[in-house]
């Protein structure tokens, strides 16, 4: 701990609970609402101890219908409320896309200014949890795609803290993806961070000799194999995104730069992934820095399996990411 510096140990998720409980206490406009997140305290326990501390009025236990309840957020957004809603699972805001992508997205511009739509909107993502296909996918790349939106990932406690509240300052909705291996996760957060820049990414570790690029839930595998690198010699820089749509190019080309070859990792599926779009920026804007060419590593072309090994070897691991640097330094063989 640095001197001067007030820390307090808290999981991802109770620092999310914390960024939902200031909001509420600092605006009558915020409420929250979703499936369960009254007096079962949220399907990953998120908003529990809320209802009983402002009342079903701020916490608002909605019927079973993705579609009904996002649509209700944003119309309560259009009329001067800040709600944060919860969509239980990522594969669940597909029963809400139309709301989200021909309401939520598109209003400011077809009013021609006329209404903003500042809603939240708060889901879990990706594998890892042995929750089986249904319930694994994610989805942030498809939904990178839509104008009009703004796509955060949180990937450490302090941007779990901290996101909330630029996010529902913002006068155009944001989706906030929430990696549910992340909410045990437990470290030393920062009382005086404050805010958090939601539009820029994070070097999370500096490095010289390759970029490694990713977000949410593979940022820890992503460092724990530069880790492995550097025990190899090799400096690795990682850059966590945090910001999925619009994406920080800056920051990523200007590591690239830096380090002339970028291995992207990505928990969603190769084809047609953020990791493609990133891979086809670095190309069209750093071609000719890169000394080899752009690798990914991304979850396996299957749905998510439900057995422990299996799930593990369909997900992006470091010894993946590992091989990968390795083969384009070449010093192995890849895999």
């Amino acid at each position: 701990m640095t001197a001067g510096v007030q820390t307090t140990a808290i999981t991802y998720r109770e620092a999310l609970r914390e960024a939902i409980r200031e909001a509420l206490s600092s605006d009558p406009r915020v409420f929250l609402m979703g499936e369960d997140v009254g007096l079962y305290g949220g399907s990953f326990g998120v908003s529990r101890g809320l209802l009983a501390e402002f009342g079903p009025e701020r916490i608002r236990d909605t019927p079973l219908s993705e579609s009904a309840f996002v649509g209700a957020g944003i119309g309560a957004a259009m009329a001067g409320m800040r709600p944060i809603v919860e969509v239980m699972t990522v594969n669940f805001c597909l029963l809400a896309l139309d709301q989200i992508m021909n309401n939520a997205a598109t209003i400011t511009h077809m009013s021609g200014g006329q209404f903003a739509v500042p809603v939240v909107i708060r889901m879990t993502t990706g594998a890892g949890r042995q929750v089986a296909a249904q319930h694994s996918h994610s989805l942030e790349g498809w939904l990178a795609h839509i104008p009009g939106l703004k796509l955060l990932a949180p990937a450490t406690i302090a941007d779990a803290r901290w996101m909330l509240a630029p996010a529902l300052a913002d006068p155009n909705p944001v989706l906030i993806f929430e990696h549910g291996s992340l909410y045990n996760l437990k470290g030393e957060l920062d009382r005086d961070h404050g805010p958090v820049d939601i539009d820029r990414a994070a070097i999370r570790r500096p490095g010289s000799d390759v970029t490694l690029i990713t977000y949410g839930g593979t940022l820890p595998a992503a460092i724990a194999a530069a880790d492995q690198l550097a025990d190899a010699g090799i400096d690795a820089e990682v850059i966590d995104l945090r910001v999925l749509r619009p994406l920080d190019d800056e920051t990523v080309i200007q590591s690239v730069a830096r380090t002339h070859r970028a291995v992207t990792i990505d928990e969603g599926w190769r084809s047609g992934s953020l990791a493609a779009e990133i891979s086809a920026r670095i190309m069209e804007q750093a071609f000719y820095e890169l000394d080899a060419p752009v690798a990914r590593v991304c979850s396996a072309e299957v749905p998510m399996p439900y057995p422990q090994h299996l799930e593990q070897a369909a997900l992006p691991q470091p010894a993946k990411i590992l091989s990968e640097v390795l083969r384009m330094l070449g010093k192995g063989s890849g895999g």
